[in-house]
């Protein structure tokens, strides 16, 4: 083997300052993910698209001219932008058109999201709160204890969603506390296990062990120690939940067993524009865009949460 010349390298001599300094940037792991999370631009455009929605769910029909319950019957069924030419709303127009009993499709539609996002949202916050206290108590305590709640929870899975939706229609009245308590009931066993899960790989960590040494309470453990550091899989979990929730209360509308009449879904305007669908076909085309385009959503915002808060993906 051809012996390498010493000529050909130099001293260069040790720079104490590069020698210490670091090799990139320190920041913290929620920045990181964040600043991670916004380089995916189909993302941070889902997103933007979640945002603009929740806000025109919220505004619009406080700004429109029509209430969602309010009829003309000379402007039945109405197509894209056109102009009410009944009562004091002369003049204005219809933008999405208007429905067989003549109420305004553009109100109904963000009214109809603002339930349909309520319900969701108030079912996916119970299923968070009760999965979360109890996967940690689960997940902490381990040995009989968590036996017995997986056993729980097993049990609570088995019972189909809609029967529980059956039994509790028969006993309290229509609405979104109704919603929300039947799908409440049976949904928090995925949080659950998930939560108990991680709280079960984090327990025997030293931070873990060094609270129990210093005399912490398995309360404040759990509270303090076990749950934040699964906020990153819950924050994920929830994301990914929320599109289940509304596809479940528009299919529960779409049958009748969801919000009563006249109150609008996105469930229950499908229903009604599937009735008129070959002759109308675009009331039935702008409750399923809009809960389509709201799970598409929600569902790669998951994925890019997902991929941001893996640290395996850190460059």
């Amino acid at each position: 083997m051809e012996k390498i010349d010493k000529s050909r390298f130099a001293w260069v001599g040790a720079d104490p300052e590069k020698r210490e300094s670091m090799a990139r940037p320190s920041i913290t792991y929620w920045k990181d993910a964040m600043g991670r999370l916004m380089k995916n631009k189909v993302a941070v455009v889902c997103l933007m698209i979640i945002v603009v929605l929740i806000l025109a769910c919220a505004l619009v029909p406080m700004f429109s001219p029509y209430t969602s319950r309010e009829q003309h019957l000379s402007e039945l069924n109405k197509g894209f932008f056109t102009v009410c030419n009944d009562g004091e709303h002369a003049g204005t127009m219809h933008v999405f058109g208007t429905d067989k009993l003549g109420r305004d499709l553009l109100t109904r539609a963000f009214e109809g999201g603002r339930v349909s996002l309520m319900i969701a949202f108030a079912a996916v916050s119970v299923n968070l709160i009760i999965g979360m206290i109890y996967g940690g108590i689960s997940g902490y305590f381990g040995g009989m204890v968590d036996n017995i709640m997986m056993r729980i929870v097993e049990v609570v899975n088995g019972i189909p969603y809609l029967i529980v939706v059956v039994l509790l229609m028969m006993v309290l009245p229509k609405g979104i506390f109704t919603m929300v308590v039947a799908y409440a009931t049976v949904g928090w066993t995925g949080m659950a296990r998930l939560v108990r899960g991680q709280c079960l790989s984090l327990k025997n960590q030293e931070f873990v062990v060094a609270a129990e040494a210093m005399g912490a309470k398995a309360s404040r453990i759990i509270a303090r120690h076990l749950l934040p550091n699964t906020l990153s899989v819950i924050i994920i979990n929830v994301t990914l939940a929320v599109p289940s929730a509304i596809f479940t209360e528009a299919f529960l509308s779409y049958i009748g067993m969801g919000v009563p009449v006249p109150q609008p879904s996105w469930g229950m305007l499908a229903q009604e524009g599937a009735g008129m669908f070959q002759l109308y076909p675009s009331q039935l085309w702008i409750p399923a865009i809009a809960i389509s385009l709201t799970m598409l959503s929600f569902n790669l915002l998951g994925d890019g949460l997902r991929d941001a808060f893996d640290p395996r993906l850190r460059r």
